[in-house]
């Protein structure tokens, strides 16, 4: 009796959960629809964000957080640091499952697990698997051990197949078509030149992973090269085969007319990654040269001029991630303030690393950036306390790398003209 009660119970809501998606007049997808522009933060180590990266961020939607190559649990807790100064929510994409700590758990929003329907079994099934069994055996039973040292180990256990079950039923899936089969991200999941999908066979995927498997995602990934027609088409059909779930598209978005096309398409959003990471190694060249060309008191005059005879504006890395971003109005001058900002709080490091001395000690650095306020804080007022917070947290860290002490905690290595601090800047 109880058995059949549980079942109707079970399918009550399976035909709710239906309803919800198909006929009533409600959006239930919680990965929200207003999402337009995706911005893909790698936490491999090569993969460096610019000075000011909360500035560029701000513009986008959402922040996704995985890579495909070179990820460690580290280096992601590390991106998540580092994201918590940006006013904008940021989600967590592993590619492996002990990518997920209780850290990376605690500082995304949601945890969007992908599904490869081109590839092999392992990363359709495989991977999901070792997720479940990561989280039932090692992630769950370490909290509990954490905060309730005390509980029995059947209790502890039972814990353990709870939350499991409890990541599968919160996650959201992201179900991936791969159509770069040279990509690492088809090299992972298997994914062929054979297994290409055609537009119509990129629908019927599409419907079997929306009505089957519930994806609230459908990711269209080039993965590096622009899709072009062929990616159009794809989107098109994709976008005309499924009602509830979102569909991306990934692969090749470095300007606004990129963007657009693949948004005009059948995109809800685009996702752009590499055009974000690219920013970061122009701007720490452009500091780089800044250090050696102007006093380090320079004001913004000077670095204005200086920065229109080094680089041509509306060609920039800076400009070109700007205009993947529709609601920015005008890329260029943006890619001007942010650069000119990043190269002025550069030069004002250096500034006070030169004050300061090779023998400073944390809390001599910590005292001179109270009195004088940290670098950059004028540029990121805009993002008010999480501006304030994180002009404080970088330039605790950055001047304390410049003059060889710990003064903050801030993994700063992972911000390009941080990275590796000039350790002799010259005197202004």
């Amino acid at each position: 009796m109880v058995d059949g009660f549980a079942r109707s119970v079970g399918r009550a809501a399976a035909g709710v959960k239906t309803a919800a998606r198909t006929v009533l007049p409600v959006d239930s997808n919680p990965v929200p629809g207003e999402w337009r522009h995706v911005t893909k933060v790698d936490p491999e180590d090569e993969k460096r964000l610019p000075l000011l990266y909360p500035l560029y961020l701000r513009h986008t939607d959402a922040v996704s957080v995985g890579g495909s190559s070179d990820v460690t649990p580290r280096n992601t807790e590390e991106t998540f640091d580092l994201l918590r100064f940006v006013p904008t929510p940021a989600f967590h994409e592993p590619s492996a499952p002990e990518h997920v700590t209780e850290e990376t758990r605690d500082a995304a929003s949601f945890v969007a697990i992908p599904e490869v329907v081109n590839g092999d079994v392992e990363a359709m099934v495989g991977e999901l698997g070792r997720a479940i069994e990561h989280v039932r055996d090692d992630l769950a039973p370490a909290r509990v051990d954490d905060r309730l040292p005390w509980v029995p180990r059947r209790v502890r256990d039972a814990v353990g197949e709870f939350a499991a079950s409890w990541l599968v039923e919160t996650a959201n899936f992201e179900a991936y078509v791969i159509q770069n089969p040279d990509s690492a991200a088809a090299r992972e999941s298997g994914v062929a030149p054979e297994d290409v999908l055609s537009p119509q066979e990129a629908a019927r995927r599409a419907m079997a992973a929306e009505r089957r498997l519930g994806s609230e995602v459908l990711y269209v990934e080039y993965s590096g090269t622009y899709g072009g027609e062929e990616g159009r088409a794809v989107l098109s059909a994709v976008d005309d085969a499924v009602d509830w779930s979102r569909v991306w598209y990934g692969g090749g978005i470095d300007d606004r007319e990129a963007a657009l096309s693949m948004l005009s398409a059948g995109a809800d959003a685009v996702v752009v990654g590499d055009a974000f990471h690219e920013v970061a190694e122009e701007e720490a060249d452009l500091c780089e040269r800044a250090l050696a060309d102007l006093p380090l008191e320079a004001d913004r005059g000077t670095i204005d001029e200086w920065l229109t005879d080094e680089v041509t504006l509306d060609e920039t890395d800076a400009a070109s991630f700007l205009s993947t971003v529709p609601s920015v109005p005008d890329p260029t001058a943006r890619a001007r303030e942010y650069l000119a900002a990043a190269v002025r709080t550069r030069l004002r490091i250096a500034a006070l690393a030169r004050d300061l001395g090779p023998d400073a000690s944390a809390s001599q650095v910590c005292r001179r950036l109270a009195r004088e306020g940290p670098p950059g804080e004028r540029a990121l007022t805009v993002l008010d306390d999480h501006g304030r917070a994180y002009a404080t947290a970088v330039g605790l860290a950055a001047l304390g790398a410049e003059v060889g002490v710990d003064a903050g905690s801030l993994p700063v290595e992972h911000v390009a003209p941080c990275a590796e601090p000039d350790a002799t800047p010259r005197p202004g």
